[in-house]
Protein backbone atom coordinates (compact mmCIF):
# COMPACT_ATOMS: atom_id res chain seq x y z
CA UNK A 1 0.00 0.00 0.00
CA UNK A 2 1.22 3.55 -1.03
CA UNK A 3 2.68 5.05 2.35
CA UNK A 4 0.30 8.59 2.89
CA UNK A 5 2.86 11.86 2.29
CA UNK A 6 3.15 13.29 5.60
CA UNK A 7 3.03 17.30 6.11
CA UNK A 8 6.44 17.49 7.05
CA UNK A 9 7.64 15.94 3.49
CA UNK A 10 5.75 17.66 1.41
CA UNK A 11 6.60 20.84 2.96
CA UNK A 12 10.42 19.89 2.66
CA UNK A 13 9.49 18.41 -1.06
CA UNK A 14 7.46 22.17 -2.01
CA UNK A 15 10.39 24.10 -0.28
CA UNK A 16 12.83 22.34 -2.49
CA UNK A 17 11.19 22.79 -5.74
CA UNK A 18 10.44 26.30 -5.19
CA UNK A 19 14.13 27.24 -4.33
CA UNK A 20 15.07 25.59 -7.87
CA UNK A 21 12.31 27.71 -9.50
CA UNK A 22 13.71 30.68 -7.25
CA UNK A 23 17.41 29.99 -8.51
CA UNK A 24 16.25 29.60 -12.63
CA UNK A 25 14.47 32.84 -12.09
CA UNK A 26 17.20 34.62 -10.39
CA UNK A 27 19.63 33.40 -12.82
CA UNK A 28 17.26 34.70 -15.72
CA UNK A 29 17.26 38.27 -14.10
CA UNK A 30 20.77 38.41 -13.16
CA UNK A 31 21.44 37.30 -16.47
CA UNK A 32 19.41 39.05 -19.25
CA UNK A 33 20.45 37.85 -22.74
CA UNK A 34 20.76 41.10 -24.87
CA UNK A 35 17.51 41.65 -26.82
CA UNK A 36 17.80 40.03 -30.26
CA UNK A 37 19.02 41.96 -33.54
CA UNK A 38 16.34 43.19 -35.44
CA UNK A 39 16.80 40.67 -39.17
CA UNK A 40 18.47 42.67 -41.94
CA UNK A 41 15.55 42.45 -43.93
CA UNK A 42 11.57 42.22 -42.49
CA UNK A 43 10.42 38.79 -41.16
CA UNK A 44 7.40 39.57 -43.52
CA UNK A 45 7.04 40.52 -46.87
CA UNK A 46 4.59 43.58 -45.64
CA UNK A 47 3.58 45.52 -48.52
CA UNK A 48 3.82 49.44 -48.25
CA UNK A 49 2.32 52.14 -50.09
CA UNK A 50 3.43 56.24 -50.37
CA UNK A 51 1.72 59.33 -49.10
CA UNK A 52 3.44 61.87 -51.08
CA UNK A 53 7.53 61.07 -51.27
CA UNK A 54 6.77 59.09 -47.59
CA UNK A 55 7.17 55.21 -48.63
CA UNK A 56 4.96 53.40 -45.55
CA UNK A 57 3.90 50.02 -44.47
CA UNK A 58 0.60 49.04 -45.39
CA UNK A 59 -0.28 48.33 -41.72
CA UNK A 60 0.54 50.79 -39.60
CA UNK A 61 1.02 50.16 -35.36
CA UNK A 62 -1.67 52.24 -33.59
CA UNK A 63 -0.75 54.65 -30.69
CA UNK A 64 -3.33 53.86 -28.36
CA UNK A 65 -1.65 51.48 -26.61
CA UNK A 66 1.46 52.92 -26.17
CA UNK A 67 -0.25 56.08 -24.74
CA UNK A 68 -2.04 53.85 -22.60
CA UNK A 69 -5.73 55.08 -24.24
CA UNK A 70 -7.15 51.94 -25.11
CA UNK A 71 -10.51 52.18 -26.38
CA UNK A 72 -11.37 49.01 -24.28
CA UNK A 73 -15.04 49.18 -24.99
CA UNK A 74 -16.93 49.21 -21.55
CA UNK A 75 -13.70 47.13 -19.56
CA UNK A 76 -12.33 50.00 -17.69
CA UNK A 77 -9.82 47.50 -16.19
CA UNK A 78 -7.47 47.42 -19.33
CA UNK A 79 -6.92 50.70 -19.08
CA UNK A 80 -4.66 50.47 -15.90
CA UNK A 81 -3.54 46.76 -17.43
CA UNK A 82 -2.32 48.08 -20.66
CA UNK A 83 -0.45 51.03 -18.84
CA UNK A 84 1.18 48.33 -16.27
CA UNK A 85 2.05 46.34 -18.84
CA UNK A 86 3.38 49.15 -21.51
CA UNK A 87 6.75 50.04 -19.45
CA UNK A 88 8.80 52.23 -21.12
CA UNK A 89 11.31 49.76 -21.92
CA UNK A 90 8.21 47.82 -23.57
CA UNK A 91 7.25 50.25 -25.57
CA UNK A 92 10.61 50.41 -27.14
CA UNK A 93 10.52 46.92 -27.40
CA UNK A 94 7.61 47.47 -29.21
CA UNK A 95 8.64 49.55 -31.73
CA UNK A 96 11.32 47.47 -32.32
CA UNK A 97 9.50 44.52 -32.70
CA UNK A 98 7.35 46.25 -35.31
CA UNK A 99 10.50 47.57 -37.18
CA UNK A 100 11.99 44.20 -37.37
CA UNK A 101 8.09 42.83 -38.90
CA UNK A 102 8.39 45.42 -41.57
CA UNK A 103 5.85 48.41 -40.07
CA UNK A 104 7.86 50.99 -40.70
CA UNK A 105 5.00 53.71 -38.97
CA UNK A 106 3.63 54.52 -35.97
CA UNK A 107 0.75 56.97 -35.57
CA UNK A 108 -0.70 58.51 -32.24
CA UNK A 109 -1.52 62.25 -30.73
CA UNK A 110 1.07 64.03 -29.33
CA UNK A 111 1.19 63.53 -25.11
CA UNK A 112 4.37 64.68 -23.86
CA UNK A 113 5.07 61.72 -22.22
CA UNK A 114 5.00 58.73 -25.14
CA UNK A 115 6.77 61.48 -27.64
CA UNK A 116 9.59 61.53 -24.88
CA UNK A 117 9.85 57.85 -25.45
CA UNK A 118 9.70 57.88 -29.53
CA UNK A 119 12.47 60.21 -29.22
CA UNK A 120 14.74 58.26 -27.30
CA UNK A 121 13.84 55.08 -29.11
CA UNK A 122 15.97 57.06 -32.24
CA UNK A 123 18.68 58.63 -30.33
CA UNK A 124 19.05 55.42 -28.02
CA UNK A 125 18.04 52.39 -30.01
CA UNK A 126 18.42 54.12 -33.42
CA UNK A 127 15.22 53.52 -34.13
CA UNK A 128 13.92 54.20 -37.50
CA UNK A 129 10.38 53.58 -37.70
CA UNK A 130 8.63 57.02 -38.81
CA UNK A 131 5.48 59.03 -36.89
CA UNK A 132 2.50 60.38 -37.81
CA UNK A 133 1.21 62.38 -35.59
CA UNK A 134 -1.55 64.54 -34.74
CA UNK A 135 -1.32 67.39 -32.38
CA UNK A 136 -3.67 67.83 -29.44
CA UNK A 137 -3.11 71.84 -29.27
CA UNK A 138 -6.42 73.64 -30.42
CA UNK A 139 -7.06 74.69 -33.96
CA UNK A 140 -7.81 78.76 -33.56
CA UNK A 141 -8.45 81.14 -36.52
CA UNK A 142 -4.95 82.47 -35.91
CA UNK A 143 -3.61 79.03 -35.47
CA UNK A 144 -0.64 79.87 -33.15
CA UNK A 145 -0.70 77.66 -30.98
CA UNK A 146 -1.70 75.07 -33.05
CA UNK A 147 1.82 75.97 -35.62
CA UNK A 148 3.59 75.87 -32.19
CA UNK A 149 3.08 72.19 -31.95
CA UNK A 150 3.88 70.97 -35.80
CA UNK A 151 7.24 72.98 -35.83
CA UNK A 152 7.82 71.12 -32.38
CA UNK A 153 6.89 67.82 -33.88
CA UNK A 154 8.40 68.99 -37.49
CA UNK A 155 12.16 69.57 -35.68
CA UNK A 156 11.88 66.41 -33.29
CA UNK A 157 11.82 64.61 -36.90
CA UNK A 158 8.20 64.00 -37.55
CA UNK A 159 7.40 62.91 -40.93
CA UNK A 160 4.30 63.53 -41.27
CA UNK A 161 0.99 65.61 -39.79
CA UNK A 162 -2.80 65.12 -39.52
CA UNK A 163 -5.70 66.95 -38.20
CA UNK A 164 -6.92 65.35 -35.14
CA UNK A 165 -10.56 63.43 -35.82
CA UNK A 166 -11.58 64.88 -32.71
CA UNK A 167 -10.98 68.48 -33.72
CA UNK A 168 -11.96 68.10 -37.39
CA UNK A 169 -15.21 66.41 -36.30
CA UNK A 170 -16.06 70.05 -34.28
CA UNK A 171 -15.17 71.97 -36.54
CA UNK A 172 -16.73 70.60 -39.59
CA UNK A 173 -19.97 70.22 -37.67
CA UNK A 174 -19.46 74.34 -36.96
CA UNK A 175 -19.05 75.10 -40.46
CA UNK A 176 -15.42 75.66 -39.56
CA UNK A 177 -13.83 73.85 -42.67
CA UNK A 178 -12.10 77.21 -42.92
CA UNK A 179 -9.72 76.26 -39.75
CA UNK A 180 -9.74 72.87 -40.83
CA UNK A 181 -7.76 74.11 -44.29
CA UNK A 182 -5.56 76.17 -41.81
CA UNK A 183 -4.57 73.79 -39.85
CA UNK A 184 -3.73 71.36 -43.27
CA UNK A 185 -1.88 74.58 -45.07
CA UNK A 186 0.15 75.21 -41.65
CA UNK A 187 1.74 71.58 -41.79
CA UNK A 188 2.30 71.73 -45.39
CA UNK A 189 4.60 74.64 -45.24
CA UNK A 190 7.02 72.30 -43.07
CA UNK A 191 6.98 70.08 -46.30
CA UNK A 192 5.29 67.00 -44.82
CA UNK A 193 2.62 65.58 -45.87
CA UNK A 194 -0.97 67.10 -44.11
CA UNK A 195 -3.61 65.21 -43.26
CA UNK A 196 -7.39 65.15 -42.35
CA UNK A 197 -8.41 62.58 -39.25
CA UNK A 198 -12.36 61.90 -38.93
CA UNK A 199 -14.70 60.07 -36.98
CA UNK A 200 -17.56 61.55 -38.92
CA UNK A 201 -17.75 60.91 -43.02
CA UNK A 202 -19.25 64.53 -43.22
CA UNK A 203 -15.93 65.75 -42.63
CA UNK A 204 -14.30 64.00 -45.68
CA UNK A 205 -17.40 65.01 -47.92
CA UNK A 206 -16.90 68.93 -46.88
CA UNK A 207 -12.91 68.90 -47.54
CA UNK A 208 -13.46 67.10 -50.43
CA UNK A 209 -16.28 69.52 -51.72
CA UNK A 210 -14.53 72.95 -50.17
CA UNK A 211 -11.35 72.09 -51.75
CA UNK A 212 -8.92 71.36 -48.53
CA UNK A 213 -5.94 70.24 -50.19
CA UNK A 214 -5.54 67.56 -47.63
CA UNK A 215 -2.50 64.93 -48.87
CA UNK A 216 -4.51 61.94 -47.11
CA UNK A 217 -7.21 60.99 -44.62
CA UNK A 218 -7.60 58.90 -41.65
CA UNK A 219 -11.19 57.60 -41.09
CA UNK A 220 -12.79 55.35 -38.92
CA UNK A 221 -13.53 51.84 -40.87
CA UNK A 222 -15.53 48.74 -39.63
CA UNK A 223 -18.41 46.86 -40.26
CA UNK A 224 -21.40 46.16 -37.64
CA UNK A 225 -21.64 42.43 -38.38
CA UNK A 226 -20.56 41.31 -34.58
CA UNK A 227 -22.42 40.51 -31.50
CA UNK A 228 -22.34 43.52 -29.78
CA UNK A 229 -22.78 45.99 -32.82
CA UNK A 230 -25.01 48.40 -32.12
CA UNK A 231 -28.62 48.56 -33.72
CA UNK A 232 -29.74 50.97 -36.34
CA UNK A 233 -31.79 53.11 -33.53
CA UNK A 234 -28.47 53.17 -31.27
CA UNK A 235 -26.42 54.83 -33.87
CA UNK A 236 -26.96 58.64 -32.81
CA UNK A 237 -23.77 59.74 -34.84
CA UNK A 238 -20.42 59.62 -36.16
CA UNK A 239 -18.66 58.60 -32.62
CA UNK A 240 -21.54 57.90 -30.08
CA UNK A 241 -21.05 56.94 -26.46
CA UNK A 242 -21.94 53.46 -27.25
CA UNK A 243 -19.03 51.24 -26.06
CA UNK A 244 -18.24 49.63 -29.40
CA UNK A 245 -18.52 51.23 -32.58
CA UNK A 246 -16.90 54.07 -34.33
CA UNK A 247 -18.17 53.85 -37.65
CA UNK A 248 -21.56 54.45 -38.08
CA UNK A 249 -21.96 54.10 -41.90
CA UNK A 250 -19.30 51.74 -43.28
CA UNK A 251 -21.49 51.34 -46.28
CA UNK A 252 -21.58 54.97 -46.94
CA UNK A 253 -18.02 55.41 -46.16
CA UNK A 254 -16.76 52.97 -48.58
CA UNK A 255 -19.15 54.03 -51.24
CA UNK A 256 -18.01 58.01 -50.91
CA UNK A 257 -14.93 56.83 -50.46
CA UNK A 258 -14.37 55.42 -54.39
CA UNK A 259 -14.95 58.84 -55.08
CA UNK A 260 -11.76 59.79 -53.45
CA UNK A 261 -8.23 60.14 -54.92
CA UNK A 262 -6.36 60.52 -51.76
CA UNK A 263 -4.49 58.05 -49.84
CA UNK A 264 -6.63 57.03 -47.51
CA UNK A 265 -5.52 54.99 -43.99
CA UNK A 266 -8.37 53.27 -41.87
CA UNK A 267 -8.60 53.37 -38.33
CA UNK A 268 -10.66 51.79 -35.31
CA UNK A 269 -11.01 48.67 -38.21
CA UNK A 270 -11.54 46.39 -34.95
CA UNK A 271 -14.25 48.16 -32.80
CA UNK A 272 -12.02 48.18 -29.78
CA UNK A 273 -11.22 44.21 -30.15
CA UNK A 274 -14.85 43.31 -30.67
CA UNK A 275 -13.87 41.94 -34.73
CA UNK A 276 -10.46 39.87 -34.98
CA UNK A 277 -7.74 41.05 -36.88
CA UNK A 278 -8.13 38.96 -39.84
CA UNK A 279 -12.07 39.80 -40.31
CA UNK A 280 -10.57 43.35 -39.76
CA UNK A 281 -8.04 43.62 -41.75
CA UNK A 282 -9.67 41.78 -45.25
CA UNK A 283 -12.77 44.43 -44.45
CA UNK A 284 -10.66 47.55 -44.54
CA UNK A 285 -8.76 46.35 -47.79
CA UNK A 286 -11.41 44.85 -49.55
CA UNK A 287 -13.50 47.98 -49.34
CA UNK A 288 -11.11 50.83 -50.05
CA UNK A 289 -8.59 51.25 -47.39
CA UNK A 290 -5.07 51.92 -48.75
CA UNK A 291 -3.20 51.59 -44.80
CA UNK A 292 -4.71 49.93 -41.87
CA UNK A 293 -3.52 51.47 -38.39
CA UNK A 294 -4.03 49.18 -36.03
CA UNK A 295 -3.22 49.11 -31.97
CA UNK A 296 -1.50 46.00 -30.91
CA UNK A 297 0.56 44.70 -28.34
CA UNK A 298 3.98 43.04 -28.76
CA UNK A 299 3.01 39.74 -29.11
CA UNK A 300 0.32 40.17 -31.03
CA UNK A 301 2.85 42.03 -33.77
CA UNK A 302 3.87 39.38 -35.82
CA UNK A 303 0.62 37.39 -36.87
CA UNK A 304 -1.42 40.76 -37.67
CA UNK A 305 1.50 41.84 -39.88
CA UNK A 306 1.20 38.19 -41.73
CA UNK A 307 -2.80 38.66 -41.69
CA UNK A 308 -2.53 42.17 -43.14
CA UNK A 309 -0.04 40.93 -46.27
CA UNK A 310 -2.31 38.36 -46.70
CA UNK A 311 -5.59 40.86 -47.04
CA UNK A 312 -3.02 43.30 -49.31
CA UNK A 313 -2.14 40.49 -51.31
CA UNK A 314 -6.22 39.09 -51.20
CA UNK A 315 -7.42 42.31 -52.40
CA UNK A 316 -5.38 43.61 -55.23
CA UNK A 317 -8.27 43.97 -57.59
CA UNK A 318 -10.82 46.04 -55.49
CA UNK A 319 -14.00 48.64 -56.45
CA UNK A 320 -11.83 51.63 -54.90
CA UNK A 321 -8.26 52.01 -56.71
CA UNK A 322 -5.74 51.96 -55.01
CA UNK A 323 -4.18 55.69 -54.13
CA UNK A 324 -0.64 54.62 -53.54
CA UNK A 325 1.45 52.32 -55.26
CA UNK A 326 1.60 49.11 -53.32
CA UNK A 327 5.07 48.20 -53.17
CA UNK A 328 6.32 44.90 -51.35
CA UNK A 329 10.06 45.75 -49.87
CA UNK A 330 12.99 44.46 -51.73
CA UNK A 331 10.92 43.16 -54.40
CA UNK A 332 8.85 44.07 -57.48
CA UNK A 333 5.74 46.42 -57.74
CA UNK A 334 2.90 44.26 -57.19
Amino acid sequence: MKKSLSRRAFVKDSLIASSAVALMSTTAIGQQSPAAAPPATPATDLPRGKIGKLEISRLILGGNLLTHYTHSRDLKYVYSLAAKYNTDEKIMETLALAEAHGINTVSMHNPPHPMSILRRYRKERGGKIQWIICPTAAIEPDVIKYRQQVEELIQDGCEAIYVWGVHSDSLIGQGKHDLVAKAVACAKEFGVPSGVGAHSLDVIKTCEAQGVEADFYIKTFHHHSYPTAPKPDEIKGPYSEFPGYWCSNPTETADFMKTVKKPWIAFKTMAAGAIPPQNAFRFAFMNGADFVLAGMFDFEIAEDVRLAAEAVKRHQERPRNWQASVTPPNTRSI
